[in-house]
């Protein structure tokens, strides 16, 4: 199994930024990728971001496109989430996820943190 810890949450203005971190612990090696998810109340999980602990390789949903980065520290088997220029619609919990080598679904999933952005 592989745990995530996330954190780096809290509550912001519109234009802030914010640094949020998962930290991934266990059979880390299994992992092929983590991604970034949210939920705002009353609306569906959505997709955020993606990033392959080997290679780097990134995808974003088209709605942080250019706000949001997303990076990994290999060492530390931690990922990290650059959220920059935020949005009032940008409030949601924010969930890591970790997807095995070779399977299509996110297996692993962490506690959540929640990211509220004022107007």
């Amino acid at each position: 199994q592989v745990q995530l810890v996330e954190s780096g949450g809290g509550l912001v203005q519109a234009g802030g930024s914010l640094r949020l971190s998962c930290a991934a612990s266990g059979r880390t090696f299994s992992s092929y990728a983590v991604g970034w998810f949210r939920q705002a109340p009353g609306k569906e999980r959505e997709f955020v971001a993606r990033i392959t602990w080997i290679g780097g390789n990134t995808y974003y949903a088209d709605s942080v496109k250019g706000r949001f980065t997303i990076s990994r520290d290999n060492a530390k088997n931690t990922v990290f989430l650059q959220l920059n220029s935020l949005k009032p619609e940008d409030t949601a919990v924010y969930y890591c996820a970790s997807r095995g080598v070779g399977k299509d679904e996110y297996a692993y999933w962490g506690q959540g943190t929640q990211v509220t952005v004022s107007s």
